[in-house]
């Protein structure tokens, strides 16, 4: 499924959210020691291509809808996502590990094409976790598209439209820039990657990416 598992748990997720909520006297509470490069986050020795505008930091997120850990993180993502800061750039990257995991890769592009991302990215993740539904060919994807109220002739020609098969071959070469050998992972500025299996959960990866950003602003 994966090239490297992550152990998270929406238990893990909540818990690293909730650390500012426990009721604990500040003076009490030790500082937590800033992220460190090798052991929290990567960075990458060479650049990977970024597409947020000047003046904006571009946080990726690389996923698979098939992963139960993206599934798992999703719900802590969109807050993340809610509350970041103006100068913020979050885009999603569907992975493609294998030439199987294309299908899912391409459905992403399609939604985003037909501006659809917004209201049916979670129902897949519902149909393949939650109803246990096999979205992993071209005509069940469509099927799926369809009984969603989209039209399946105009899905399908999306699908196999230029600009989405570009958008698919750039993701996989952004994933192999950043080196992503599993997911859920995130991408900083095109300079540091940090993942579950790095920050020990996912809640905790959100936290040093918070760091990250504060580092690029201070260029």
């Amino acid at each position: 499924m994966q090239r490297r598992e992550f152990s998270i748990t929406t238990a893990s997720v909540a818990a690293a959210a909730s650390l500012g909520a426990l009721s604990i006297p500040a003076r009490a509470q030790a500082p937590a020691p800033a992220p460190r490069a090798g052991t929290d986050f990567l960075v990458l020795d060479k650049p990977a291509p970024v597409e947020a505008p000047v003046g904006k930091v571009e946080v990726v997120e690389f996923f698979w809808y098939s992963c139960p850990h993206c599934n798992t993180f999703e719900p802590a993502l969109d807050e993340w996502i809610k509350k970041a800061p103006k100068d913020v750039a979050v885009r999603r990257v569907p992975i493609a590990f294998r030439p199987d995991f294309e299908p899912q890769q391409r459905l992403y592009y399609v939604l985003e094409a037909m501006n659809k991302v917004d209201e049916l990215h979670k129902k897949v993740f519902y149909a393949i976790h939650v109803e246990k539904q096999m979205l992993n060919t071209p005509d069940l994807i469509a099927a799926w598209a369809e009984k969603q109220g989209l039209n399946k002739a105009k899905f399908l020609e999306t699908y196999n439209s230029f600009s989405v098969a570009t958008k698919a071959r750039k993701a996989t070469q952004l994933q192999d820039a950043y080196k992503i050998d599993g997911v859920p992972a995130l991408g900083v500025a095109g300079r540091y990657f940090t993942s579950g299996s790095m920050a020990q959960t996912m809640g905790r990866a959100l936290l040093v990416t918070d760091y990250l950003i504060a580092q690029v602003r201070k260029g």
